[in-house]
């Protein structure tokens, strides 16, 4: 079996899918990777059966810059003759069933991740709810990364119902149980990670780790924090990942937009996560889009809860009320509210994070998410 995953940014690829695309290495499928240069391409190691093909996608549009990528892309499936091409992330996703069907690539998937066109207006939100209804049209068959957003999807017209699935209990691969569990970890070393953050033994830590752009909530996340630290509440919020622009985006958002806040931590970009997640009481997500959210497993696999926005996607990652407390989207008071019950109150936490990690077992463990992934590619390919 040959495969070809393609995305516009490497941050895609390597933060989410890594542990698949070795999964599905170790199984015997021949995986290449189509992607745009980045730094996070480092993480993984490449040989015969795991290729990278660097290839610049543009995350805003360009009419030129994007021909010269479908072209390109055209040109790398004709040469390699995959059997299956699949996508994720909306240009990628466009490029990739263009250049799949005239290449004629016989199984053309996309997984939807959230759709950036909810948050626009006007022209732009036409041409990106447009871009998407192409994706679903082209593809042979297209997958939601939740039930929540399956639905929303062909509510809105995008796609048929047959045409669109999830793949197991839903997320995009899953989580590795193994690397994000807390008991990695001694106290000491936690200990250590708090001080080197200048945080005291007894703060309550609350995190937040994606791309810090105004889409992900991070204004309401500030204000709700700045509140939670006037009342009597001492805590702390660790910003773990990239501005925006610093992976191609617009960027609403800088460095000194935070910096006049107290006790808030950026600490960038980290290739451990699991490091922040050890030392963290509650993940905090307050997107205003989201497709699963990734994050929310990683978190749950380490016994720590999220609060979250009431969106498609998240609905499904978070159980409100069990493994963690769902808001209104762009609602600062309300999260607020959540972030202060649960800094009150340890046994609501601990139960909700041990809640979180047990459904992760049972139903996110990136092995089994893998397999069925597995099992989707050959029965598509049986079906030729």
């Amino acid at each position: 079996m040959k495969v070809a995953r393609i995305a516009t940014i490497p941050f895609a690829i390597v933060t989410q899918l890594k542990s698949q695309l070795l999964y599905l290495v170790d199984s015997g499928v021949h995986v290449h990777i189509i992607t745009s240069d980045g730094c996070e391409l480092d993480r993984l190691e490449w040989g015969e059966n795991l290729v990278l093909h660097k290839l610049h996608i543009a995350r805003k549009p360009s009419l030129m810059a994007d021909f010269v990528s479908l072209f390109r892309l055209f040109i790398l499936f004709r040469r390699f003759r995959f059997q299956i091409v699949h996508s994720t992330t909306p240009k990628a996703g466009l490029l990739t069933s263009i250049a799949g069907l005239f290449s004629g690539v016989p199984i053309r998937l996309h997984t939807f991740t959230g759709q950036p066109w909810v948050e626009m207006s006007g022209v732009m939100r036409l041409i990106s709810r447009s871009s998407d209804k192409l994706i679903g049209y082209l593809n042979t068959r297209c997958y939601a990364d939740s039930f929540t957003q399956a639905k929303f999807l062909v509510d809105e017209g995008i796609i048929k119902h047959h045409k669109i699935d999830v793949i197991g209990s839903g997320s995009l691969a899953g989580v590795d149980t193994n690397r994000f569990s807390i008991d990695r970890f001694t106290n000491d070393e936690k200990d250590n990670f708090r001080k080197q953050l200048g945080i005291n033994s007894c703060s309550f830590v609350i995190l937040f780790i994606g791309r810090i752009t105004k889409d992900k909530g991070i204004y309401e996340l500030l204000s709700a924090f700045q509140k939670l630290s006037n009342s009597s509440v001492d805590a702390d919020l660790i910003l773990v990942g990239p501005f925006d622009q610093e992976r191609g985006g617009v960027g609403s958002i800088s460095i000194n937009d935070i910096s006049k806040y107290n006790k808030v931590h950026c600490v960038g970009y980290s290739e451990e996560p699991e490091k922040y997640l050890s030392i963290s009481d509650v993940l905090c997500l307050p997107s205003y889009r989201e497709g699963f959210g990734t994050v929310v497993l990683e978190a749950g696999s380490m016994g720590v809860p999220t609060i979250g926005s009431d969106i498609y996607g998240l609905r499904d990652a978070v159980v409100d009320g069990t493994t963690g407390i769902l808001v209104p989207v762009r609602d600062a008071h309300r999260l607020f509210e959540a972030l202060s019950l649960v800094a009150k109150n340890v046994d609501l936490r601990v139960d909700m994070g041990e809640a979180a990690r047990q459904r992760c077992i049972n139903k996110f463990d990136s092995t089994k998410v893998s397999q069925c992934l597995l099992d989707e590619y050959n029965k598509l390919l049986n079906s030729l």
